[in-house]
């Protein structure tokens, strides 16, 4: 510890200029949540009350718990910390929290720098700077983003929508899902065309353009054969590419998936209507970027979640695609349909859904496994349709994916 800069691991933080540095590197912190690790780490010495976090960190400001809950998980995840590690900072049950990584001096640190960040299954935001993002072009010219990190055997993630392969390690939506399914693992993950880091303006914009990418990265990445995660929409991209290439497949894994957008299930039924009346309000706040629109959209994701949860949310679904994209997207998710093809799914298939998901019924993840032969259903108590890191769903999920990946 020197003055207003403490040490500990790898890590960097000056308390003074509100700055936190990994290997040398920075590493951009959530505001509020890094106003916590600071008071934390400048009273080390002792456990500080939820009640003095609440104060210090927002002042006048009323919040609930669930903010300071939101923002300790980034701290955490800030410094290759977990809920369940606890190596940097310590829940004391019913009395607070305390800051308990041992300091180590400026020299020390800098050697420790080499050594790496400690047990392979801490990753967190700090590997964002470590993460290697490459290009390819699919057949008719797009450039695709993707990205690798972690080490170990490779998991594929196929793209789904509101993706920034940069920016989703600095927030509460996606930060977790990266620490997680990196453990032991080569996570390669990519943005969709017209979403993140790949190009927004694209020749094509089709389910099977999205399928040709998923293709595209699998040969540029170098990968025979691999599981193959798909959240939400990425669940049919996946569905559609191990049909294609069983070979190449070995495990599928739908979290929050569906084989028929809401379009196609309501053909014929007293919802089509309805269904199509959502997706004419959902161009217009798309188009309008209607801030009320956007907080329902995001509660809909995230209906357990906090109000500085939906603002997270709407403020990173900006900046992930632009709102004519945001409407073509909605357009073409409405129209998915591989309930044709989901029965020649022949690789061993693991399908994980909230129990109460608001965003897709759990009717279609039973459709799933109804249609895929090899396949298992686990049914997590939650309303998420993206898991936080918060909830005892999200420990759930990895310890399915650890599992059926160790079979």
């Amino acid at each position: 510890m020197e003055g207003d800069k403490h040490f500990f691991e790898q890590y960097e933080l000056d308390t003074a200029r509100g700055q936190l540095r990994r290997s040398g590197e920075p590493i951009h912190v959530e505001p509020r949540a890094l106003d916590l690790l600071c008071h934390l780490v400048r009273h080390r010495d002792r456990v500080v009350p939820k009640c003095e976090l609440l104060d210090e960190v927002w002042g006048d400001r009323f919040v609930s718990e669930a903010a300071l809950t939101t923002a300790l998980r980034t701290a955490r995840l800030a410094v290759g910390d977990t809920g369940r590690a606890q190596r940097v900072i310590r829940t004391v049950h019913r009395r607070g929290y305390q800051f308990v990584a041992s300091p180590v001096s400026a020299d020390e640190a800098a050697a420790h720098q080499g050594a790496g960040r400690g047990p392979a299954s801490a990753v967190g935001p700090g590997d964002a700077a470590h993460q290697t993002i490459r290009y390819c072009r699919a057949n008719d010219g797009a450039r695709i983003a993707y990205a690798s990190v972690g080490s170990g055997p490779p998991l594929l993630k196929a793209a789904n929508w509101m993706t920034h392969l940069d920016l989703e390690w600095t927030t509460p939506l996606w930060s977790h899902w990266l620490s997680g399914l990196a453990r032991r693992r080569r996570l390669i993950r990519y943005d969709e065309r017209g979403c993140g880091l790949s190009d927004w303006q694209v020749p094509g914009f089709s389910f099977d353009h999205w399928v040709d990418d998923l293709e595209t990265v699998v040969d540029a990445a170098g990968i025979d054969r691999f599981p193959l995660l798909g959240v939400s929409q990425g669940g049919a991209v996946a569905v559609a590419y191990a049909v294609r290439h069983p070979e190449r497949v070995s495990r599928l894994i739908l979290a929050g998936a569906y084989a028929r957008g809401r379009q196609v299930r309501a053909l014929g039924t007293d919802e089509a209507r309805e269904a199509a009346l959502d997706l004419d309000l959902a161009r217009v706040g798309w188009i309008h970027q209607d801030p009320r629109f956007l907080r329902v959209f995001a509660s809909q994701f995230l209906p357990e979640g906090t109000p500085a949860d939906w603002e997270a949310f709407t403020a990173f679904q900006r900046q992930t695609t632009s709102p004519a994209n945001g409407v073509r997207f909605l357009e073409e998710f409405a129209r998915i349909d591989v309930s044709g093809i989901a029965d020649r799914v022949t690789c061993p298939t693991l399908i994980v859904h909230s129990r109460d998901d608001e965003r897709v019924p759990m009717s279609q993840a039973s459709e799933l496994a109804a249609l895929i032969p090899d396949s298992r259903l686990v049914l997590l108590k939650s309303r998420n349709h993206l898991l936080t890191a918060h909830e005892p769903a999200w420990d759930e999920f990895l310890a399915h994916v650890d599992a059926f990946l160790a079979e």
